[in-house]
């Protein structure tokens, strides 16, 4: 089917959002789906204030209206909850379109850490734009039943993959990118921003060396406050995985995110991880002997980080194996509920003619 995708969040930003949305549409595409993307770098943006690696588009709603005359879709599905999806949500609502939306951040949260408004107000905002969806897709669990208690219904499910060919156990051929540090290594990888909760990892009192891969707002107020700890900026593709590989210890300290694919990421290589008890990983890693939880959302990170040491890193690696973006692809494909053939068919043909009527009024 044809399928319309419109997100605030696209390449070139590095983030879950980004690697969930472009493997997500390759995996549809491979199964014959035709997917028609609305993104940011389509558009004049400017830098989001506070985080200018972000771009807001200017001026989308006309631009996303003709995209969706052009294509006629099957289905859509809003990924965000910025300016191309405030765009796309409004022409779905005016013209009685349904569609699917899915919650990637906990945006409520990341507005209160960076500017002085209430947590109430974020999600006032969060459950009039979700208001409308036909299916609210949240990566897990504990994710669903958080926005229950907030007031969301329509939640299902829809979880996430990992490239396990990319993302494997080290090989004795492999650079060492720690070489000449000391052991054992505790990695973390993402955004360096303060809604990361990355401080409570540097703080923690810990052997070895503590690696941060990653940019972002806060990354030289870290390097200047923790010079013992290791920044080596931004990494991709196979460097990247050979930082995953090559730590004793994936630290995840984030309480904001909605899944965390770099806990999947970190697994695949066989590196246990050590999180808070937060959405993400309290789904992932009880019984999984992957990893290690702390004892609340505020301590135990320690003890947990201790505890990923003994763990057996082929059986991490099996944990991994079980996640795949084939099953992720299927299972957003199931939740998309495209609208019946006959609507869908009278619909846009009656938005044709009203175009062509549009059209000869104006030459007259």
């Amino acid at each position: 089917m044809r399928i319309l995708l419109a997100t605030d969040a696209w390449e070139p930003q590095v983030n879950g959002v980004v690697r969930t949305l472009t493997r997500v549409i390759a995996e549809c595409r491979a199964m014959g789906h035709e997917v028609e993307v609305v993104s940011p770098d389509q558009f004049k943006t400017f830098p989001l204030p506070t985080y200018p690696e972000i771009k807001l588009a200017v001026g989308a709603y006309e631009p996303v209206q003709e995209r969706f005359k052009s294509c006629e879709p099957e289905a859509i599905h809003i990924a965000t909850e910025g300016p191309i999806g405030l765009a796309a949500r409004r022409i779905c609502v005016d013209w009685k379109l349904p569609f699917t939306t899915s919650y990637h951040t906990k945006f409520p949260e990341y507005v209160s850490a960076r500017l002085p408004l209430p947590l109430s107000a974020g999600y006032a905002y969060m459950r009039w734009f979700h208001g409308p969806s036909g299916r609210i897709m949240v990566a897990t669990p504990s994710m669903q039943e958080e926005l229950a208690k907030h007031g969301f219904r329509n939640l299902s499910p829809w979880t996430r993959g990992v490239d396990t060919d990319l993302f494997h156990p080290r090989l004795p051929d492999e650079p060492d990118v720690y070489a000449g540090l000391a052991r054992p290594i505790w990695l973390n990888v993402g955004r360096v921003a303060v809604e990361k909760n990355i401080e409570a990892f540097l703080a923690t009192d810990l052997p070895g060396t503590k690696v941060v891969v990653g940019d972002g707002p806060q990354r030289e107020e870290l390097i200047l406050k923790y010079p013992e700890a290791v920044f080596p900026g931004a990494r991709f593709g196979e460097e990247l995985a050979h930082y995953f590989s090559g730590a004793d210890v994936f630290v995840f300290p984030s309480l904001t995110d909605t899944f965390g694919l770099v806990i999947l990421e970190a697994m695949a290589t066989g590196a246990p991880v050590a999180a808070f008890p937060a959405p993400g990983p309290i789904d992932l890693i009880p019984g999984s002997n992957a990893g290690a939880l702390a004892s609340s959302l505020d301590e135990g990170l320690r003890e947990a980080c201790l505890k990923c040491l003994d763990l057996d890193r082929k059986v991490v690696r099996a944990f991994a194996e079980r996640f795949s973006w084939r099953a992720c692809a299927e299972e957003f494909v199931r939740n998309l509920q495209p609208y019946p053939e006959p609507e869908k068919t009278r619909f846009w043909r009656r938005l044709r003619r009203l175009a062509r009527l549009r059209r000869r009024s104006a030459q007259a």
